[in-house]
């Protein structure tokens, strides 16, 4: 067996106000994730369930999660293949079915990363492929869920590497990957 590792986060309820949980409708579903001295993150809900819009939902984290985590194995996998990544770009997108009872599950998320390789990698497509197969295999996040996690890459770009900046910036406007 393998070595273990423990993980720690402190999830702090910030949305009490003066009556506290009186009414479903009269508190606030703000909080805060501490992970050591790392900056707060802020949390709610999902807008749907009375969360606000400008904080992090726990569904959107964990969508986001299975995208690091798909990335960073890739991008291991790339280097330790010899594969140039100079551009890495994921439009994830999960989807989660609410019963009548108001619980519910994810049903599935479909990662969609652009790979831009440097101009000169051979059988970039192939090669990518197999990386992205095996990226997911190696996961940790998408091993433990109970719900398909799907990837649907782009075809590859092969291109000169864009600036981190650039890549920020288009991310932020919704320019396409």
């Amino acid at each position: 067996m393998g070595p273990l590792h423990t993980f720690a986060a402190e999830v702090v309820w910030t949305g009490a106000g003066t009556s506290g949980t009186t009414s479903y409708t009269g508190y606030s579903r703000d909080h805060e994730v501490l992970i050591g001295d790392k900056p707060p993150l802020p949390g709610s809900s999902d807008p749907a369930f009375r969360g606000d819009p400008a904080r992090y939902s726990p569904e959107e984290l964990l969508v986001a999660s299975l995208a690091q985590c798909h990335m960073l194995w890739f991008l291991h996998l790339a280097s330790a293949a010899g594969v140039v990544v100079t551009g890495y770009r994921d439009r994830a997108g999960g989807t989660m079915r609410v019963e009548a009872a108001g619980h519910g599950q994810f049903t599935e998320v479909v990662l969609r990363p652009r790979v831009t390789v440097a101009a000169g990698t051979a059988d970039a497509g192939t090669d990518l492929a197999d990386l992205h197969a095996r990226a997911h295999e190696h996961c940790f996040i998408a091993r433990s869920v109970n719900f398909p996690v799907r990837h649907a890459p782009s075809p590859v770009h092969v291109g000169p590497p864009a600036t981190s900046d650039a890549l920020l910036a288009g991310a932020r406007e919704g320019a396409p990957g």
